[in-house]
């Protein structure tokens, strides 16, 4: 792109107004979504080692719901909500990437 096409964007720092061009890498990026409450998604790639919960469970939030080895170390995943597990998309042995939707649980 020559620079006398390029699209120039503004921002503003400390009240002072500043334009800059927009790099491939940030204009290609994955646009963020917010995921609703109840979605329990992966922050690292990993394998889900352990599940605590079944389809149909109620739990707490902050209740242990599952393990997954990501990066040598064992993380613990924990309900963000309480409610019902709708589904689980997992099963022990499971290698998952990052932002996969590992569970749903049903707010009350």
């Amino acid at each position: 792109m020559d620079i006398s096409e390029a699209n120039y964007v503004d921002f503003v720092v400390t009240a002072r107004k500043y334009k800059t061009l927009l790099t491939k890498k940030y204009i290609n990026r994955p646009v963020w979504e917010k995921h609703m409450p109840g979605e329990v998604l992966t922050g690292l790639p990993g394998t889900v080692i352990e599940t605590f919960v079944k389809k149909g469970q109620k739990v707490k939030e902050g209740e242990l719901i599952m393990t997954i080895e990501a990066m040598k170390m064992i993380n613990r995943i924990t309900s963000p909500v309480t409610g019902v597990v709708n589904a689980i998309n997992v099963k022990i042995g499971d290698k998952v990437g990052k932002n996969h939707l590992m569970m749903k649980i049903e707010p009350e």
